[in-house]
Order: structure tokens, then sequence, then C-alpha cells
């Protein structure tokens, strides 16, 4: 390449011949040559380290075919620099193919999600296998990364519907649980009113009743000749009509046929004695089993 004085940069190493034969390495810094002595410069190497990038397309144990991206970083190893220079006419291709051969015999032993969960082995078997066959031409292999997997869009697209069909199952299943608690909690909530309310009542006509009872008694003491069932007529009759008054005011009521007529009075004011023995007799068992 040159004789005389030249300089290395500080990133490079110069490879010197004397008469056609290397000689030895040149370091960075001010290089003087001797032409009369045969002395040249035969070429420069870079000792940063390179990085290749290897797109290799191979097949999976469940034959799925997947692009598999490796990315190779390299150096020049400065005391074997001659062999670096000398031995190998095109170093990536070099890399390439090893990593071509080392991937296409991994890979097909896995499935594909093996691949992915196992893409530091492949690596690794990568990186060995290059550092052993490098190292004899003056390279060592820095890092070797799978940094992308690939497979057919395909296949991509089924993985993705799988994995939207896992998620909105569980989904299901989530919203299943959250409604059957909702409906756990509006019947135990709906028991618990109801229960409420029956004591509400029993209370409601239990107070009616010892009204009722307290009533009839002043009445009999008061006015003389008059039995207990004679106040407790006119009281039951004197509710009827309190009743029949409220549903001629309530607007929203239309026509209500009832029989109405003398001979009905006492039937009514029996019907409602009946009754309110009945509820009497059912509000004592109710406190009862509250109690």
């Amino acid at each position: 390449m040159g004789t005389g004085l030249m300089c290395v940069a500080n990133d490079k190493i110069g490879i010197v011949e004397r008469w056609g034969r290397f000689s030895h390495v040149a370091q960075p810094g001010l290089l003087c040559l001797n032409p009369f002595f045969g002395e040249w410069m035969a070429g420069l190497l870079s000792v940063r380290v390179q990085s290749l990038d290897v797109r290799c397309d191979t097949k999976t144990k469940d034959n799925v075919f997947v692009l598999v991206v490796c990315s190779i970083q390299y150096r020049v190893v400065k005391q074997n620099a001659d062999d670096a220079f000398y031995e190998l006419q095109n170093p990536k291709e070099q890399i390439q193919s090893y990593v071509f051969d080392v991937v296409r015999a991994c890979v097909p032993k896995m499935n594909l999600d093996d691949v992915f969960e196992q893409k530091d082995e492949v690596a690794k078997s990568v990186s060995e296998e290059l550092e052993k066959v490098m190292s004899n031409y003056g390279y060592s292999i820095e890092q070797t990364l799978i940094v992308d997997i690939e497979p057919d869009a395909t296949v991509r697209r089924a993985m993705n519907e799988i994995n939207a069909a896992q998620r909105m199952r569980m989904a299901a299943v989530e919203k299943a649980e959250a409604e059957k608690i909702l409906q756990v909690k509006r019947a135990e909530a709906e028991a618990e009113a109801k229960y409420l309310s029956g004591v509400g009542i029993a209370r409601q006509r239990q107070a009616i009743t010892n009204g009722l009872r307290d009533s009839v008694l002043a009445f009999s003491h008061n006015v003389p000749g008059t039995s207990a069932k004679d106040v407790m007529d006119m009281v039951l009759i004197t509710q009827y009509f309190d009743t029949m008054k409220e549903l001629g005011n309530n607007s929203r009521n239309t026509t209500v046929f009832i029989p109405h007529g003398p001979g009905h009075v006492s039937d009514i004011a029996d019907q409602i004695r009946n009754g309110l023995l009945q509820g009497n007799a059912i509000s004592s068992a109710t406190l009862e089993d509250t109690q």
C-alpha cells in the first residue's frame, strides 16, 4: 500500500511485508518503512468491535418456518493479526456460513414456543461454534445475540388469535364470577329485607291489636251496658268506612266493586275480626322466633 513515512490510526494496525513476506505488525502511530529493504505496508486492519447481522430461514420441530436474526459482534485479535489478514479473504461470509450451520442444526430440534423461550441457548451454541472456528483465523467473538425471531405471518396471526381467545375465556370466567357474587349478595339483601319487613309488619299488627284492646276496655268501662263485642264491632265498622273513604279519595283507583248493605256489615265485621285474630297469632309466633 505504501512505503516511506506513514501514520497508522489509533483504531487500526498495519501489516508490514518485506520482499512480499510478512514482516511484523505495525502499531498505531508514525511508521517509517525502508523501501530499499523491500518494506511496504500490505494493508490495515481495524481493531474496533464489528457487528454483523445474519438472517437465517429455518424450520422448527412442529413444522413452522421462522426467520432467525443473529447479531454477531467480533474483532481482530492484535496478537494474531497476520492470521486475520492472510487466512480469510472474506471473514463476514465465513461467519455467516457457520451461523447458518449452527442455527439450522439447533432450531429444528425445538418447537416454536421453545425457540422463543430458549433463544439464549441457541445464541450460546452459535457463539461457542464461532469462537472455536474463528479463533484459528485471528478473530474473537465478543457477543452473539438472537435479536429477532419472526414466524410466518399466518402463524403469527394464529398465535395472536389463540392468545386472544384464551384471554377472552379468562375474562368470561371472571365476569361470570362477578355476576355470581352480585346475585348472591342481591339474594341475601332481598332475604334480609323480607325478614325485616316481616318483623315490621308483625310489630305493626301487634301495636294495632294493643291499641284496639285498650280502646275496647276503656269504652266498656266508660259506657255501662256495652259488651266488648259491641265495641269491637263499632270500631271495625268505623275502620271499614275509613277504608272506603280512602279508596274514594285515591285518584289512581277507577272502580271497586264490593258487597255493601246492612246485612253485609256484620259479615264484614266478622271477616275483619277473624283476620285480626289470625294476624295476631302469626305476629306472636314471629316475635317468638325473632327473640
